[in-house]
């Protein structure tokens, strides 16, 4: 049976793994990895808008992995409009890059449970194989966590380099061409940042459970026991 100290950390790498997997699933499921504000440029040129007056054609857009919002401002008042990144949009973004990121989370989901498991296996009894020990359990750990940087790494690259914005801003304007004012990484962008952490924390309680610390031995005092004291 492993020690308490060895006990309380698997314990808590466990608890870590299973809120890693909760992170990731409600990142996937919201539609606010991305916010930022859009100009209507034909809009604003037809009526050859000043500073003042750009913000009649300023308006908003948020998506996720799979649906998003938009409000158009084209000088007629805002219209709000919700859209979905599947099946139709996608033809019009990177589609393999777009697809990959929602792979790298589902296998991080997948190595995130898998953690979970092992990190409880070791918090209840001593493994006879190594692949099932500590070693194991940080296998996982790193396989989750370096699935979620790929997931974070490739969103950033479709945001920045692939214009991900502007072409979800654009998508089915026949008549109107809007531009990207402003971009954030919103919530569930940072969720999965946070995930990415708490398996890296998880190595680093695994790394310290491995450590023998040196046991404190209490010297044990003589008692001397003299003839007065058994007349006493």
């Amino acid at each position: 049976m492993p020690g308490c100290f060895k006990k309380t950390l698997f314990a808590l790498a466990s608890l870590i793994s299973f809120v890693s997997f909760i992170l990731i699933v409600v990142a996937m499921g919201t539609p606010k990895w991305m916010t930022g504000k859009i100009l209507c440029k034909t809009g604003a040129d037809l009526v050859n808008a000043t500073d003042p007056e750009l913000v009649k054609f300023i308006g908003e857009i948020y998506y996720g992995l799979f649906r998003g919002g938009k409000i158009r401002q084209c000088g007629l008042g805002g219209r709000r409009s919700k859209f979905t990144i599947f099946p139709h949009m996608v033809r019009k973004l990177n589609t393999g890059l777009h697809v990959m990121i929602i792979m790298f989370l589902c296998v991080a989901i997948f190595f995130s449970l898998v953690s979970f498991g092992f990190c409880i296996l070791n918090a209840i009894k001593v493994p006879y194989r190594a692949i099932n020990g500590p070693a194991g359990a940080c296998l996982w750990n790193f396989l989750a966590g370096g699935f979620v940087v790929l997931a974070v790494t490739s969103f950033m690259a479709a945001v920045k380099l692939h214009q991900l914005t502007e072409r979800i801003a654009n998508f089915r304007e026949n008549v109107f061409r809007f531009v990207i004012l402003e971009e954030r990484f919103e919530d569930c962008f940072w969720i999965c940042v946070a995930s990415a952490t708490a398996h890296a924390a998880n190595l680093l309680l695994i790394a310290i459970s491995g450590i023998h610390f040196p046991k404190i031995k209490t010297k044990t005092e003589e008692v001397n026991v003299t003839a007065e004291d058994i007349m006493y």
